[in-house]
């Protein structure tokens, strides 16, 4: 159960008939698109972009800079810096567009990329990719920041690469 507050960050944006649900947690500089939609209890990290009627499931988890597409059903915690749509959500990639909007250099997504494609379609076991990807990119704060956020493991399982 939570503390019964409902927590909005500052400099956000919540377009018309967007909803937030009780107990929630919302970052700054969040957009809620029309009718995008938090379940209660769900996490929302700072500069997420939520889609028009997107939903995030009670006790769902959107990580920091992760875009959310239009109409996505959220089932499944999202990684930070994660592109996320369809119904049910699957995890399609890094949010690029918002990577370069805050200044990301080609060398810097290109490590990006390569340290999701390590953890994501790697071979072998998820845990032990993980942790490769936490020793292989121990320089780069977004992949640490991702592999916390997937440590901590929240209520609901991840949402991944998939159909």
């Amino acid at each position: 159960q939570g503390a019964g507050v409902t927590r909005i960050g500052s400099h956000s944006l919540f377009m018309t008939g967007a909803h937030v649900g009780h107990d929630a947690v919302v970052g700054d500089h969040v957009v809620m698109a029309n009718n995008a939609t938090l379940g209660g209890h769900a996490h929302i990290g700072s500069k997420v972009f939520l889609g028009g009627l997107a939903a995030v499931h009670q006790n769902g988890r959107v990580g920091q800079g992760a875009i959310v597409g239009g109409l996505a059903a959220v089932t499944r915690d999202v990684i930070p810096y994660g592109s996320a749509w369809g119904n049910h959500a699957r995890l399609h990639g890094l949010n690029l567009i918002g990577l370069k909007r805050k200044g990301y250099g080609k060398d810097q997504v290109r490590r990006l990329l390569a340290a999701f494609r390590d953890l994501f379609e790697g071979a072998g076991v998820f845990a032990d990719r993980l942790d490769a990807v936490e020793t292989g990119y121990a320089d780069l704060p977004e992949i640490m920041e991702i592999v916390a956020f997937i440590r901590d493991g929240g209520k609901r399982p991840l949402c991944l690469p998939g159909e």
